[in-house]
């Protein structure tokens, strides 16, 4: 998120839902045949991988590993996804620990409440940094860090009637290539510009000061790279949402999306009223500056999720509050 490279993010009310049970083996399959079936519905249901490179397997398969517990031979999984793949929305982190959880809840391992920090281990260990597993796993938005080889979230409370107005274009905009761009180091005034706009980024959740948002979105480290080299349509989105009354703007994860933070959805209905306004105010500016620049894309409005990643069903029924031992072979996510 803006300054926050590869350390802030920010859990968003879109899902991915994993559904996984142990089955019986096939007729005819012989007794060290391994067989996992995996199917996608939604978002990326054509591009993504249905064999064990699909990041929902890697999770699950991680679980396993560290529950001490061996894998079962035959798997039955299905993804649901309504979070738009390679667009910079954290699709992969959704993956890494939806699979994680229903690798823990198949291996016997209810999830406990102080269990998420392991979780956290796991998924950052996956995804390489804690960014986006960590709003995933707590929700809200999250500062994640590495020290003393371990990896470490805390939450920032987020302000009430916060909105986010996001740009999805149709291209994608695959981790990898965006992170090539990027040069192995950068200029001191670059850093402190970053460094700055962090705290400031930072304190104006805290405070609810969001007009602070304007300057402490902007980045040097990432953003103009990125939109320089891949996405054209960055600079002009964000300055159209700016004025258009956004509170801040910025490219979403690697990109290519692009989120504008808006506010007011509390307080009586003349104020909910202007909020709404100024959300369609938002979205319209940023449609029509992409049109402009001849980018196809959808816009929507969401908020913040603050539960992050749980359990929806499992047999036999359990809480994912409690520690204990699971026996079964469902897990809903």
């Amino acid at each position: 998120m803006g300054p926050g490279f590869d350390t802030i993010g920010m859990a968003l009310d879109i899902w991915t839902e994993i559904s996984a049970k142990v089955v019986a083996p096939l007729e005819g399959d012989a007794p060290n045949v391994r067989r996992v079936t995996l199917t996608n519905e939604g978002e990326g249901a054509k591009e993504l991988p249905t064999d064990e490179s699909n990041l929902v397997i890697v999770g699950i398969k991680a679980a396993f590993k560290a529950a001490g517990e061996e894998l079962p031979r035959h798997l039955k999984v299905h993804c649901k996804n309504r979070i738009p793949f390679a667009r910079g929305l954290g699709s992969s982190s959704a993956g890494i620990v939806g699979g994680i959880i229903a690798g823990l809840a198949l291996a016997g391992m209810r999830l406990p409440v102080h269990g998420r920090e392991e979780l956290l281990q796991l998924a950052s260990e996956i995804e390489g940094h804690p960014d986006n597993v960590a709003p995933a796993i707590y929700g809200g938005l999250q500062l994640g860090i590495f020290a003393d080889d371990r990896w470490y979230s805390s939450r920032v409370q987020i302000p009430d009637g916060l909105q986010c107005v996001v740009f999805i274009p149709d291209s994608t905009g695959p981790t990898s290539v965006a992170r090539a761009i990027l040069p192995p180091n950068v200029p001191r005034k670059d850093a402190v510009f970053n460094i700055g706009r962090a705290a400031i980024f930072v304190n104006a959740f805290r405070s609810g000061n969001l007009d602070e948002l304007r300057f402490a979105t902007q980045d040097m480290l990432h953003q103009p790279q990125r939109g320089a080299a891949q996405y054209p349509h960055l600079e002009p989105l964000m300055k159209a949402a700016l004025g258009a009354g956004a509170h801040g703007c910025f490219l979403s994860g690697a990109g290519p999306t692009v989120l504008a933070i808006t506010s007011g959805r509390a307080g009586d209905i003349f104020t909910q009223q202007l909020a709404e306004r100024q959300e369609n105010n938002v979205a319209n500016a940023m449609r029509e500056a992409a049109a402009a620049m001849g980018v196809s894309g959808c816009v929507f409005i969401t908020n913040p999720d603050h539960r992050g990643a749980f359990i929806v069903r499992a047999e036999p029924q359990f809480s994912d509050r409690s520690v204990a031992r699971y026996e079964g072979d469902v897990a809903d996510l």
